[in-house]
């Protein structure tokens, strides 16, 4: 079966905001089900899964709530955050049977292992769903960035970036009932274009390295399974 995706070996990026759901912060447990069940689908497929978690359903860099402190700090609260988030994906893998290993760019050894490109490489190899945390470690660069980054590291055959919207889209749909959804599209052009998909030191990354990023929506059901067979609907960026 595994000789019949499109997408053998993936990252799967997953926002903070996504293990919320409709809450306005901190974890939905049915959210967090949900985001496990699409991995699982796409695992039984043999498909090679690692995880990037955001961190804005607890801190984000940026945000209102880290209005008065200092940038590096708030960035570092971030990275801790997709921690938090990390354990708790851990945890419902685990309750699934699923083998997995979480591994954090900040060393937290009493928590987890901290990020070897060698022993996470091995971990894939042995089919372990994979989930990183902490960025990249260092502060200015979003889990954007951080997920392309492992991506890349980790020889994997694009980004599957799970949203709530069924693509790239030339405006927010929400706002905007005249904006134009794409199929697919350029990465120069997302840069031209300043389209909200990743922060744009992430898209030039991806851009570097050809990797491709796919923008599906995340709250389908078996949409993680479907475009890792090249079904479904989404929007790829190469």
């Amino acid at each position: 079966m595994k000789s019949d995706l499109k997408f053998k070996r993936i990252l799967f990026k997953v926002s903070g905001e996504a293990m919320m759901g409709d809450r306005a912060f901190g974890h939905d447990p049915q959210a967090i089900q949900k985001i496990c069940e699409q991995i699982i689908s796409a695992h039984k497929l043999g498909c090679e899964i690692c995880v990037v978690v955001g961190g804005g359903n607890i801190f984000r860099g940026v945000s209102q709530a880290a209005e008065g402190i200092e940038r590096v700090t708030a960035d570092y609260m971030g990275m801790l955050a997709t921690c938090i988030n990390g354990l708790a994906l851990q945890s419902a893998l685990d309750k699934k049977g699923i083998d997995n290993r979480m591994l954090s760019a900040i060393p937290i050894n009493t928590v987890c292992e901290p990020y070897i490109k060698r022993r996470a490489a091995r971990h894939m190899e042995k089919g372990r769903v994979i989930i990183f945390t902490a960025g990249t470690g260092n502060p200015f660069f979003t889990t954007d960035t951080a997920a392309v980054l492992r991506a890349v590291e980790m020889g994997c055959d694009g980004i599957l970036k799970g949203t709530q919207v069924d693509g790239v889209y030339s405006a927010d749909p929400k706002l905007d009932k005249n904006a134009i959804r794409y199929d697919r599209v350029r990465y120069i052009d997302v840069l031209k274009q300043d389209l909200k998909v990743m922060d744009q030191t992430a898209i030039t990354l991806a851009k570097s390295n050809k990797l491709p990023i796919v923008v599906f929506c995340i709250k389908e059901e078996n949409a993680l399974q479907e475009v890792v067979q090249g079904k479904g609907k989404f929007t790829i960026i190469n």
